[in-house]
């Protein structure tokens, strides 16, 4: 209705016949109520709401599995992973330059965001920091060096150091001709993505990675705004306050954090065998391939190979590459898991789920008992899997 009064008010400002004054007196006594903020969140919507913990831990793995593959670019992969793990928005990540990234000889690392959405301040003019992880840091150092080597290459020259921290860590596309052209443009906006990339970006990642939520059976859709949701839905779900919130969301004040404290959305307390065994289908958590015995396997001629629950072997590692994974943990979301259709699967779901809830009866955190939940719809999977190959 706003969009509508407004065209209308327009429609008599520039002299077009047909709107009366009685009716622009009518339309400006109407009080139009704006969109309801806040209203993925508090719905939890399964399509523009927070990911479920077991949604991003699938959206996570399926990005770094794709990149290793070379169906994401590098590119791509920064992109999924900084908006995952900092929750930042599109033009904060598309104002980012080289020389934000930065790291300590103690081993701490963050990323200085420029701050937006603040008033009457220019371009990249106060900053805050963001603490990540190692593994975030060095792939983005990847991308520091790739767009490092790019621009040389362009400018035919090698670029001074000075002129490669201001370089933009996701850069347009741009012809260039030497180093000083380089630094003409450096002060402004023109060489980074719009904002618009960065969203456009996450609607291919998602329909690369395809990942099935538990919760609709359908692919995730996937957006910038879904992981800001996320990790202020997440920081609430631990009982942070809005001061923490909104320090964590690069807020200036707490009006728009209250969404999240005051309606802090249910997660599942438990998962049980047998929900387990229902909601496996809809999350698709297993990627590996099932094998009717050993001998069927990928490197079934190697021991080595074999993958134990420390009592039995439930399958056969098909990767040929060192893995400091824990197993069996962390082989049923691998690709190259492959599981035996006799192996002792449900010994590994049992002992899943009772420490579940043993660490949930002991330290009252759900979210630290559900760390497991995905694996254990992996695992739920093959034992479905099992069953139906054994018909």
């Amino acid at each position: 209705m706003g969009v509508l009064r407004g065209a209308i008010r327009q429609w008599s400002r520039l002299g077009y016949p047909g709107i009366s004054d009685e009716i622009l007196a009518l339309l400006n006594k109407w009080v139009i109520k704006g969109n309801e903020k806040g209203l993925a969140v508090q719905s939890m919507c399964p399509d523009a709401g927070p990911l479920t913990d077991i949604e991003l831990q699938g959206v996570i793995a399926a990005v770094v599995d794709a990149f290793t593959e070379q169906r994401l670019t590098l590119g791509e992969a920064c992109l999924s992973m900084i908006l995952a793990m900092t929750g930042r928005r599109s033009g904060q990540i598309a104002a980012l330059k080289v020389k934000d990234l930065h790291s300590t000889a103690s081993g701490a690392f963050w990323i200085n965001f420029p701050r937006a959405k603040q008033r009457n301040t220019p371009w990249r003019s106060t900053f805050n920091r963001f603490p990540i992880v190692e593994d975030l840091w060095l792939l983005l150092q990847q991308q520091a060096e790739a767009v490092k080597t790019a621009f040389s290459e362009q400018a035919d020259s090698p670029l001074s150091q000075k002129v490669q921290n201001e370089l933009p860590l996701f850069p347009v596309s741009y012809s260039l001709k030497s180093d000083s052209d380089v630094e003409v443009l450096l002060g402004s906006d023109r060489l980074h993505i719009p904002s618009q990339e960065v969203y456009k970006s996450m609607l291919g990642v998602a329909r690369t990675i395809a990942v099935i939520s538990e919760r609709t059976g359908a692919p995730i859709a996937l957006n910038p705004s879904r992981f800001r949701y996320t990790l202020g839905t997440n920081l609430a779900r631990e009982g942070q306050g809005e001061l923490v919130i909104a320090e964590a969301l690069d807020h200036s004040d707490t009006q728009n954090v209250g969404v999240y404290v005051k309606n802090i959305p249910e997660i599942v307390e438990r998962i049980d065998k047998a929900i387990a065994l229902q909601l496996a289908p809809f999350a698709q958590a297993f990627r590996g391939l099932l094998v009717t015995s050993e001998r069927e396997a990928r490197r079934g001629d190697d021991p080595s190979s074999r993958v134990s629950n420390g009592s039995a072997n439930v399958g056969t590692c098909g990767s040929y590459g060192f893995c400091g994974a824990l197993a069996p943990i962390a082989c049923y979301t691998c690709a190259h898991f492959q599981p035996w259709l006799d192996g002792p699967h449900e010994e590994v779901l049992d002992g899943l789920v009772e420490e579940r809830d043993r660490i949930r009866d002991n330290c009252g955190d759900i979210k630290v008992a559900s760390i497991n939940d995905r694996l254990i719809l992996a695992v739920s999977d093959v034992i479905n899997r099992c069953k139906e190959a054994r018909g």
